[in-house]
């Protein structure tokens, strides 16, 4: 689960992690508002301070986007405000659709001597939590990674442990950090990691982490992922989702318990098992097609799943065809196959459907439904649904 920049601070401020004061805010006057409230009410003081007015979407790239300004004044705070609020901002990583801002964030600007980046995710090729830092903030790592790997510095976290003091201490010194700079960075470091565990996050990531011209270190911006499976865990965490922010679609299949992700293709994709679904795709790829979704509907396919299944994938006006390939393992292929056929009956399928079953009774499923009456393309082998399904929408 994706959270906004304000919600992923109120949380790290809870954990003692160092940043700006900052309020959200719902229009342009909230805007204005905001300001004077973290000055105590002080008109005269807040109109003097420089703000920071930011888009808040689930996407990075704000600012080449037009999503972040700052004001050096109270009108300058509302005019900013009033262009980013409602505006459909257009990122490197919302596509060409864009997001539309329905909140901002009201910060308070400081005085920047240096940016930097801090990470917190899993390393999945080492089964541990890994710790990075880079000299280059203020830009996507992704970027940093490509092209100058060696600035990225990373500390793998033993879990028997814990991140320790000396692999915060080792990254502040990669960093140049030095005198009170390098004190409040090893704290910052250990703060957030802290931060990371006890939240079940997938992913913390501060960029820019900045050090003030006084001194002090802070988290300028902050991204926060958590783990859907540990969220029963975090009752304060769950609120926070923004279903605004999410793809209608999915929405709607997670009400379903089917794990789907739109895609950006036109053939559709109903699949068990997750390895499954993810080799679907790519030979989908190889026979020259467009896989349009990731659908995972579990290992115990039933009519219920496959329906809905079918509703969500045929909710894209994209699809042009569907594959269905199911292995029987845990489920029967024929109770698969008659399945498939009780949720064509109940769902108006009007683009080709191609079906692979492999596994228990495949045999008798592949009878079941070429016996059913229904436009339904058997396939025999995972190469030959491939090359059906794209043929169908040639």
């Amino acid at each position: 689960m994706k959270i906004h920049e304000y919600q992923a601070k109120e949380i790290l401020r809870k954990y003692n992690v160092a940043m700006p004061k900052g309020k959200v805010a719902f229009s342009p006057e909230d805007a204005v508002k905001a300001c004077i409230d973290m000055c105590a009410g002080l008109t005269s003081e807040a109109d003097a301070k420089v703000w920071v007015v930011k888009a808040q979407i689930h996407a990075g790239g704000r600012g080449k986007g037009g999503g972040v300004k700052i004001a050096k004044s109270l009108d300058e705070v509302y005019q900013h405000a009033s262009k980013i609020y409602g505006m459909n901002l257009i990122t490197h990583q919302t596509g060409p659709e864009g997001r539309i801002a329905k909140r901002l964030f009201i910060e308070e600007g400081v005085s920047i001597a240096k940016e930097m980046y801090i990470g917190i995710t899993l390393d999945r090729a080492r089964s541990q939590n890994v710790v990075m830092a880079s000299i280059e903030g203020g830009v996507e790592i992704e970027k940093v990674a490509a092209e100058t790997p060696e600035k990225i510095l990373k500390e793998h976290i033993d879990p028997s442990v814990g991140f320790r003091e000396f692999q915060a201490r080792k990254i502040a010194f990669g960093l140049g950090l030095t005198g009170d700079s390098f004190k409040n960075g090893v704290q910052f470091l250990l703060s957030l990691y802290k931060a990371y565990e006890e939240t079940d996050a997938s992913l913390f990531e501060i960029n820019p982490f900045v050090i003030t011209t006084e001194g002090k270190t802070l988290a300028l911006d902050a991204k926060a992922n958590f783990d859907d499976n540990a969220l029963f865990r975090h009752s304060d965490i769950v609120p926070m989702r923004d279903l605004d922010e999410e793809e209608p679609l999915e929405i709607e299949a997670s009400k379903s318990n089917l794990n789907y992700i739109k895609l950006d293709g036109n053939v559709g994709c109903m699949v068990n098992g997750a390895g499954l679904a993810m080799a679907t795709m790519d030979i989908i790829k190889l026979a020259g097609g467009e896989p349009a979704n990731f659908l995972d509907v579990g290992g115990g396919a039933n009519v219920e799943t496959v329906s809905n299944g079918f509703k969500i994938i045929l909710a894209d006006k994209n699809v042009k065809a569907v594959l269905i390939n199911i292995f029987g393992g845990i489920v029967r292929c024929d109770r698969v196959a008659n399945g498939v056929i009780e949720a064509a009956k109940r769902v108006h399928v009007n683009v080709p459907v191609v079906v692979r079953l492999e596994g228990t009774n495949a045999i008798q499923a592949r009878e079941i439904l070429a016996n059913s009456g229904l436009n339904l393309i058997s396939a025999t082998s995972f190469e030959d649904a491939a090359q059906r399904v794209t043929q169908a929408i040639a």
